[in-house]
């Protein structure tokens, strides 16, 4: 999952701007955090680089966008045209990709803690708008635009303000655009059945592949099961399994099983690790654990295979 930490390392990375000096002057601890970009002057910073990767980001994002940008999603592509209003959340990783050169708008970022449910009235996994299974872009007229990039530029105005109570002023500001986004109806998600499922598949295996090589016993699994895909991938588990049977003949578990195999033997044959240290780093509980399921694969017991 990509932190606040590394957000700010990404904006400044090749510049000689302190990551630190973009945080706001009088943000503590205790508030959560909070802060407000241009895209325009963002982007112009980060020239060059490559786009953002598909994945999770530990922290809320509303973005007013100005331009033609396309979001990926697991099961879906939704194309911004002209301009939209996305709604970033934490459960749902996703992919954003500039179109063209022609960017603006504004976006800001801020934890669950800035925006807890005891300062603000609002539960954010009780929204609409952040709910896993929506589309979470909306098109803008470009009267709504005026609207939302008002509401911007009053935070804009109030964060670089020395008000004591900005912050609150700020988490009604931001209930507003939260607001303003529910009350719009979604752009049309632009895929077919083929290309979400040949997605899901593609998204699948790049997790998947992601977790190895294991360097380190001290190094383990994160996803192991079905319902740990799934839920990375914000699909339904039955959804995953569908999609994978249908791309390559096997399920979910079937696909895991054999890549967790095939590193098994790897680590077996090319460590010194005891093999409690390699059931550990494959993401198994107890030896016996493993073993029956190595054993289960290969016919071989792990003390068997290495011998």
């Amino acid at each position: 999952m990509k932190s606040l930490d590394s957000f700010y390392q990404d904006i400044t990375e090749g510049s000689s701007i302190e990551p630190n000096s973009l945080l706001p002057n009088d943000i503590q601890k205790e508030i959560g955090h909070f802060n407000v970009f241009d895209i325009q002057e963002l982007l112009e910073r980060m020239k060059g680089k490559p786009g953002m990767p598909y994945d999770r980001r530990a922290y809320y994002k509303i973005s007013l966008i100005r331009g033609h940008n396309k979001a990926e999603y697991a099961d879906k592509i939704i194309e911004i045209e002209k301009q939209g209003l996305l709604f970033a959340t934490p459960k749902i990783p996703y992919n954003y990709l500039p179109q063209d050169t022609n960017q603006g708008g504004q976006f800001c970022v801020f934890t669950s803690e800035f925006l807890s449910k005891n300062k603000s009235g609002i539960d954010l996994d009780e929204l609409p708008i952040f709910a896993s299974d929506g589309y979470p872009i909306f098109q803008l007229s470009d009267e709504e635009v005026g609207e939302v990039a008002l509401i911007f530029k009053k935070i804009q105005k109030e964060i670089n303000s020395n008000y004591i109570y900005k912050y609150d002023l700020i988490r009604n500001y931001v209930a507003e655009l939260i607001h303003f986004g529910q009350k719009l109806q979604p752009i049309t998600a632009l895929y077919s059945k083929h290309n979400s499922a040949a997605r899901v598949s593609s998204l699948f295996a790049e997790l998947l592949e992601r977790q190895f090589p294991i360097e380190s016993p001290n190094q383990r699994l994160e996803l192991r099961t079905a319902k740990d895909f799934a839920e990375r991938l914000s699909v339904h588990v039955n959804h995953l399994n569908k999609v994978l049977k249908e791309n390559t003949g096997k399920t979910t578990t079937e696909l895991i099983s054999s890549r967790l195999t095939n590193e098994a033997k790897i680590l077996l044959k090319q460590t010194d690790w005891n093999i409690s240290e390699i059931a550990y780093s494959l993401g198994f509980e107890e030896l016996a654990h493993f073993s029956n399921f190595f054993k289960k694969q290969t016919s071989f017991t792990p003390i068997a295979f290495r011998s």
